[in-house]
């Protein structure tokens, strides 16, 4: 082997030089590969953990606490058992005696002397009953002797929400608040219904909902220009199915957005607001007349809208480096750093809950700030030693993009540090979709959603606003 090398120096040189060249190229290919290999393994282990693990987001025991350590009270021990039921719900009393009590020692009578006391729930499911309306005709003897006609005056009752209709305004929010509340389709409630003796069919109860919808619009026209008077707001959305959409096909996207008051506000308003798409013109639409802060996620259809500024939302980032935690191999590493800043940010919180936006926005200030300092630092300095397609790389990488927004919660006391209060309000829709069979639309309104399509084709004009 040795014979076949060149005597020359100079090609020897170049011989080494071509080596050591395809020698790098194979080290930076396998250094590909074994990111790739580390992402896919992280994104299998996150994938198993969603589908088998605990789907919380607490810190796993035995992770450093910035937030516990530095608790100077210690909470008091709650005493565990069964709770008193409330006080307001409607009480029957039952007594139990004995007829004849004699004591068993000496045969005399036995008198009262205390009384044992237990209670237990009772549940009727679905009480159905009927309001008879009986309104008294009256009429003139003296113009029945008299005159050729008399006339007969009948009392009048009040108002009903739908005339002619047997719906009473009891069953028309107990229809509404099954189905955009608990997330019952309409073919489930006329089963509930029927259990009760009354039957009844899932287009009248379609109706009922659009009815309610019509009777609801002057009560969503003043609560949304209350909401669009407030200075700070919080927004999300949420993907829906519908059919029958003009120039549109049913396996077209289209969306709920939620709008609602911050989370400190002690009189809040929810208003949902359907959208065939996700573009900046839905929100830009709604919120047209309000100017102040808006708390979203991450997402670039609520920037560049005049007179609003967008603020992150803290949860989302945790979210992303709790997947890197989950992803990594180890328990300890830069996710748990990351989290452990995150918590410090949750702990001040806590302790503003009861303070006023003034108080909150101070202690922000005073206590949050230099954390947010430190974490920024650290983010930017970790940015330059990961993969940036890994997990704890795109969740560095988001926070550092989403950094100007996340810490815009400093500057109003009245934000929350987290937009989860809207994502709670958007979770009936979320749940809703897995239930509802399919949705009915008509263009420009709001939406009417059901089982049975055939039950609605005849509102041609209907329109539905759902709200909390």
């Amino acid at each position: 082997m040795t014979s076949e090398l060149p005597d020359d120096i100079e090609q020897l040189k170049q011989m080494l030089a071509k080596l050591q060249y395809e020698n790098q190229v194979l080290n930076s290919k396998n250094k590909k590969l074994q990111n790739s290999l580390n992402i896919a393994l992280e994104q299998l282990k996150l994938n198993r953990k969603k589908e088998f693990g605990s789907r919380s987001e607490k810190m796993p025991k035995g992770t450093f606490n910035e937030a516990e350590e530095n608790q100077s009270e210690s909470k008091p021990r709650v005493r565990k058992g069964r709770k008193a039921l409330p006080e307001h719900l409607e009480r029957e009393e039952k007594s139990y005696v004995i007829d004849t009590p004699t004591c068993s020692c000496c045969g005399h009578d036995m008198h009262e002397c205390g009384e044992q006391i237990s209670e237990q729930v009772k549940i009727i499911p679905e009480k159905i009953s009927v309001i008879k309306h009986k309104q008294i005709k009256y009429a003139c003897r003296a113009c029945e002797a008299t005159s050729i006609s008399s006339s007969v005056v009948t009392a009048s009752k009040p108002a009903q929400p739908i005339p002619g209709s047997i719906a009473s305004p009891e069953a028309l929010a107990a229809v509404v608040v099954a189905k955009y509340c608990d997330a019952l389709p309409l073919y489930r409630l006329t089963d509930i219904f029927a259990r009760g003796g009354l039957e009844i069919t899932r287009g009248t109860l379609a109706n009922w909902c659009i009815k309610s919808a019509e009777l609801l619009s002057p009560l969503i026209a003043v609560m949304k220009t209350h909401l669009l008077a407030q200075s700070t707001l919080c927004a999300d959305e949420t993907t829906i199915q519908v059919l029958d959409e003009k120039d549109r096909t049913a396996q077209q996207k289209s969306y709920m957005w939620v709008y609602r008051s911050n989370e400190y506000t002690e009189k809040p308003v929810v208003i949902y607001d359907y959208q065939p798409s996700r573009a900046r013109s839905c929100p830009k639409a709604f919120l047209a007349g309000f100017a102040g802060y808006l708390q979203c996620d991450g997402y670039s259809a609520y920037e560049n809208i005049d007179d609003i500024i967008p603020v992150g939302c803290w949860a989302h980032a945790r979210r992303k480096f709790h997947d890197a935690l989950t992803a990594q191999p180890k328990k300890t590493g830069k996710a748990t750093v990351a989290l452990n800043y995150i918590q410090s940010l949750y702990a001040i919180e806590k302790k503003s809950k009861s303070l006023t936006p003034e108080e909150r926005q101070h202690l922000r200030m005073k206590k949050a700030e230099p954390v947010l300092q430190q974490f920024h630092e650290w983010l930017s300095k970790s940015a330059k030693t990961v993969t940036p397609k890994s997990k704890i790389g795109v969740a560095i990488s988001y926070t550092l993009n989403q950094w100007e927004k996340l810490r815009r919660y400093l500057y109003s006391g009245e934000l929350g540090i987290d937009n989860n209060i809207t994502e709670r309000d958007i979770r009936p829709f979320t749940t809703g979709r897995k239930n509802w069979m399919s949705v009915f639309f008509t263009p420009n309104k709001p939406i009417t959603i059901c089982r049975s399509l055939n039950s609605l084709k005849q509102h041609k004009n209907s329109r539905l606003l759902t709200l909390e």
